[in-house]
């Protein structure tokens, strides 16, 4: 295809014209399943010439080979006949291919991959264009499926203006930052138990194939993700990104990591690093809880998935997790449970803020980067305050967050010092006593200037209330129960 950059103007131009889709969202889930269809294919085609009795999963009817592609001779499907074929052939032939304990990963994933998409579109001649499109791609050759790798990660940034689809995606910024920070190394395990699209697997694999030197090596990078996606089109999405990074059996798996009972986890559950943006503000059935320990058990879903990150670190391992303010602060007592536990078994060494914009469009909300390993219990832990950079007043969809905002604290990382600014600290150490008796467990730090200007969209505001309503209810029970307790010792 002589104009990659195109591509995603071209598919969506041709879409707008069709009454089935409605929105960026549709539209990106559209192209994702025939983009999948078309990598899997390309991919199956490797993986025959490799394995002389391979066989696919795919009945050859439904084969995108055998039925997308257009010799230009007027014998492909289209019209009427080719939605025909997709909605009460493909589809459903997708939807119920025999997949049991037994089933190889890579051939799963179709399964998996399609048990809950859809086909929007109702226009069959326009289907068809939009399929000859995504068939132009030649990802047989190395450098248009390079450059592909890169459209792929513009279509997955389009999810963060596409609504509530936003929560899939985290700025590349952000993940390369954190994989950078947690040193990846051949041979360990990292996992993510809320991935999306994948981003964090994505950087992971971009810092850890530095280090590949050997055949074993390669082998063993291949081998180092893992990941769960309670969402299908965000794990429909990652699985795609996966066989675009040469991941031939992506431990990917379309599960919900919240529904396991934490106290059953095995040595064999854990991992040597955990990368992760937890899904926050979301709601998960009431049950949901039943799985965790009675005071770890939080109606915020942040705050389960730090309890399952914990379970499911390896001795000696490295997390690093984004959360925001609102578990910083909140002393709840779930969230003081969930803090203590951390203060107390794990090494909380650095806590990073990020300015409020930098997950805009979707949350103006504050978040912050925690990282902490399981080495021991705290002694001390570093806060650094990330400003914004210099000419930015907010990061937005036309002036994101770069990796190069993250230099001060890259430099600042290895030489660690203390750093005030107008009588405000940007950067300070605290013993894990003072996070303990002094601040009784709020770590919100190194917070930023002048907070009363931050204005928030509604919800979030909302959402911030109510957390800031929750620490307020509990300092207030826990004031009544030292006065009550007074009390009764005068009585006696």
């Amino acid at each position: 295809m002589s104009n990659l950059s195109g591509f995603v103007k071209r598919v969506r131009d041709i879409m707008r014209n069709d009454a089935g889709i409605n929105g960026d969202a549709q539209r990106i889930e559209q192209i994702a399943w025939m983009l999948f269809l078309k990598i899997y294919d390309t991919k199956e085609q490797d993986w025959e010439f490799d394995d002389d009795n391979y066989e696919s999963i795919i009945p050859n009817e439904c084969k995108w080979s055998n039925w997308a592609t257009d010799d230009r001779t007027g014998r492909a499907m289209t019209g009427d006949k080719l939605l025909n074929f997709v909605n009460n052939k493909l589809f459903p032939t997708l939807k119920k291919l025999p997949v049991d304990a037994q089933t190889p990963i890579n051939k799963a994933i179709v399964q998996t991959t399609f048990a809950d998409a859809n086909n929007y579109m109702k226009d069959g001649v326009l289907l068809r264009q939009v399929i000859n499109v995504i068939n132009d791609l030649d990802l047989t050759d190395y450098n248009e499926s390079h450059a592909f790798g890169e459209i792929y990660e513009s279509i997955l940034k389009e999810l963060q203006s596409a609504g509530s689809s936003g929560e899939f995606y985290t700025p590349r910024a952000v993940t390369d930052f954190m994989a950078k920070m947690i040193n990846p190394q051949i041979g360990e395990k990292m996992a993510d138990f809320a991935c999306g699209t994948g981003g964090f697997i994505t950087s992971w694999l971009k810092e850890l194939e530095t280090r590949i030197k050997t055949t074993e090596d390669r082998e063993l990078y291949s081998n180092s993700i893992y990941g769960i996606e309670k969402k299908q089109f965000p794990y429909m999405l990652c699985i795609t990104n996966m066989l675009l990074h040469n991941l031939d059996i992506p431990q990917i798996y379309h599960d919900n990591s919240l529904l396991r009972d934490v106290l059953d986890y095995t040595e064999d559950d854990k991992f040597d690093v955990i990368l992760m943006n937890p899904p926050y503000g979301g709601n998960e059935k009431p049950d949901t809880k039943s799985h965790f320990p009675s005071d770890l058990a939080s109606s915020e879903t942040a705050d389960l998935f730090m309890s399952v990150i914990m379970y499911r670190l390896k001795k000696n391992g490295r997390a690093a997790v984004i959360l925001p303010d609102g578990f910083l602060f909140g002393t709840d007592n779930a969230k003081v449970s969930i803090k203590k536990k951390l203060l107390l078994e794990f090494n909380l060494h650095t806590v990073i803020k990020m300015p409020n914009s930098v997950f805009a469009p979707y949350t103006s909300i504050t978040t912050n980067i925690l990282f902490f390993d399981n080495t021991g219990s705290t002694k001390e832990t570093w806060f650094y305050r990330l400003d914004m950079p210099e000419g930015y007043k907010n990061f937005s969809k036309t002036k994101p967050m770069k990796l190069e905002h993250f230099d001060p604290v890259i430099q600042w990382w290895n030489n660690r010092k203390e750093i005030n600014i107008d009588g405000f600290d940007k950067a300070k150490k605290y013993s894990a006593d003072e996070l303990i008796k002094t601040y009784g467990y709020n770590l919100d730090l190194c917070g930023y200037p002048h907070e009363e200007e931050e204005i928030l969209a509604p919800m979030d505001l909302i959402q911030r209330y109510e957390e800031e309503r929750a620490s307020l209810n509990a300092e207030i029970d826990s004031v009544l129960a030292e006065i009550t307790n007074l009390l009764g010792g005068n009585a006696e």
